[in-house]
């Protein structure tokens, strides 16, 4: 049995100890939100939050996360700061790789509330985009970060 929180709800659940997280959380949990883009680890278009942390869940074996807290798109709850900004930049064309760039974003957002430009490029590199909207997700964490009383969702951490 492997139990864990995700999107502070405890879940427990038999699977094999080496499924990919993205798998476990679509298969077995019905959350969708997390995409499948390469299956490598190299795109980001599976990008969750572990402990806080942005992860690939497409390459982390769901036993990587036994005890520890999950946090997906979903989790986030549509009304993040950075869900928002995304909004308000008018950033997806086609969205397929949105959860993941937003999920990174409140990652980046939560660890450095005021990113400049080098650090948002940085921080984004792993997420493509086919589209090419790397200028509007730019300036939506930029506007994020220019909010000075903005305040992340707080994610369990137990």
């Amino acid at each position: 049995m492997l139990a864990f929180s995700l999107n502070e709800r405890a879940v427990e659940l038999e699977v094999d100890p080496e499924t990919p997280l993205l798998w476990v959380l679509r298969d077995h949990l019905s959350l969708l939100g997390t995409r499948f883009g390469c299956g490598m680890g190299l795109c980001g278009a599976c990008t969750v939050h572990l402990d806080g942390a942005a992860i690939r869940s497409c390459s982390t074996p769901v036993s990587l996360v036994a005890g520890r807290s999950v946090t997906t798109i979903e989790g986030l709850g549509g009304n993040h700061p950075v869900q928002r900004a995304w909004v308000e930049h008018n950033v997806p064309q086609c969205g397929y790789c949105q959860s993941g760039q937003i999920m990174s974003a409140a990652a980046l957002l939560a660890s450095n509330p005021q990113p400049d430009e080098d650090s948002i490029r940085q921080a984004m590199s792993g997420n493509l985009c086919r589209c090419g909207t790397y200028h509007k997700v730019q300036r939506a964490i930029l506007s994020v970060a220019a909010v000075a009383h903005w305040e992340p969702v707080a994610e369990d951490v137990s």
